[in-house]
């Protein structure tokens, strides 16, 4: 029998670790892979400890078939739980790369530590930014709050609900990427302006080298709208951040 070779407390606590190793595998911050491994193990073990006291588990399964089906189903959970809250901070790096095709900055792309890829030096700049932001004003507490509340919507045990799993993903991208404009809109009036300038200038003066003029004003000009609408664009990422968890994570 499986309940005489494992303990019903290390049941509980893998049950839970499950869950919420998944998720802390793909959270913002946290799942980076400049993060290492052993922390984010060893900060996964100690919620999964704690969470296991204080919730309410289904006893554990007889047989192993059971008990692989029942922990399947809570990685899936996890794992769709973080690719949403991934999909939702995304939002900064598509913004960034708006910005950059606006900027003319689209081919400056540095190493990108959250990711582990190159990436357009905007798109870098606004996710360490983004990622700053959510630990400095303790918006990671809702994540965390939120998976504990993830037990009381997506019940251990339970079938999963695929087409709400699909609902919810299709959403949020949905969601994200209106963010993204949103965040990314002065930047993209800025190239409306400047190609009609563009437009009108080469007709009136078409001996004149306009790319040589036209892209240091681009470029001084979006670094110019960046300062100036960079607190106001963190501010209003992270007011829809937060909306978009109390939506997804009840609680």
């Amino acid at each position: 029998m499986l309940s005489q070779m494992l303990p019903v407390s290390i049941f509980a606590i893998l049950l839970v670790f499950s869950r919420v190793g998944a998720v802390m595998m793909l959270m913002p911050g946290i799942g980076d892979v400049v993060v290492p491994q052993r922390y984010r193990l060893i900060l996964a073990l100690l919620l999964s400890f704690l969470l296991s006291e204080a919730l309410t588990l289904p006893p554990m399964p007889g047989d192993a078939g059971t008990f692989c089906a029942l922990v399947g189903s809570e990685v899936i959970i996890g794992i769709f739980l973080g690719v949403m809250i991934r999909i939702m901070t995304a939002a900064l790096d598509a913004a960034g790369v708006i910005m950059s095709l606006q900027m003319g900055l689209a081919m400056a792309q540095i190493f990108d530590p959250g990711a582990a890829q190159q990436n357009v030096i905007t798109g870098v700049f606004l996710s360490m930014i983004g990622g700053l932001l959510i630990f400095l004003t303790d918006t990671h507490h809702l994540l965390l709050r939120g998976i504990a509340n993830s037990y009381g919507v997506f019940v251990p045990g339970a079938s999963l609900p695929v087409g709400d799993f699909a609902d919810s993903m299709a959403h949020v991208t949905a969601a994200s990427f209106r963010l993204a404009l949103e965040l990314s809109s002065p930047f993209v009036v800025m190239g409306i302006l400047l190609n009609v300038v563009l437009g009108l200038v080469s007709r009136l003066m078409p001996q004149l080298q306009l790319f040589m003029v036209i892209m240091p004003l681009q470029l001084i000009g979006g670094l110019a709208i960046l300062a100036g609408t960079l607190l106001a664009v963190m501010t209003w990422f992270l007011d829809d951040f937060t909306r978009a968890l109390q939506s997804l994570l009840p609680g």
